[in-house]
């Protein structure tokens, strides 16, 4: 059973910050903006997520990485996520519909700057996860997922 360690938001740009509760709609969650719409959310990319798992890898490499600091909005444990995984976490559910590419604003949360660890295409499963929104609702953290 996993559950939900972390919901973050920002007016857009990284690092994101941390919220205990937030609604979540078909375009995201309330609250969260994003500077360059082209790239990041949208239908296909309402949801970045992160798990607690690769966080806790990633510093254990030496990354400097903290939640929220990655730009993902939640951050989960105990769950396993690839492309086409449905999952809800409170009222939401949620669908994987693709890993994210990293980008160089994400740098600093890499030793040497190096934001390519966090890539799917180089590291299989070591990413963060865009998901589709299939149910709207609000989520708090602590909640189970499933």
């Amino acid at each position: 059973m996993g559950r939900v360690l972390g919901l973050f938001i920002s007016n857009g740009g990284v690092p994101k910050s941390p919220v205990d509760s937030v609604e979540i709609t078909v375009n995201g969650l309330v609250g969260d903006s994003h500077n360059n719409t082209k790239h990041h959310g949208g239908l296909f990319k309402a949801v970045c997520v992160l798990t607690k798992e690769l966080l806790d890898k990633l510093q254990h490499e030496g990354h400097p990485i903290k939640p929220g600091s990655t730009g993902e909005n939640v951050l989960l444990e105990g769950i396993s996520l690839d492309v086409g995984v449905k999952f809800k976490i409170g009222e939401v559910e949620l669908k994987v519909l693709s890993a994210t590419s990293p980008c160089w604003k994400i740098a600093s949360s890499f030793t040497d700057g190096d934001y390519d660890r966090m890539s799917d295409k180089h590291y299989p499963g070591d990413t963060r996860w865009y998901c589709k929104v299939l149910k709207e609702g609000r989520v708090s953290i602590l909640e189970d997922a499933f």
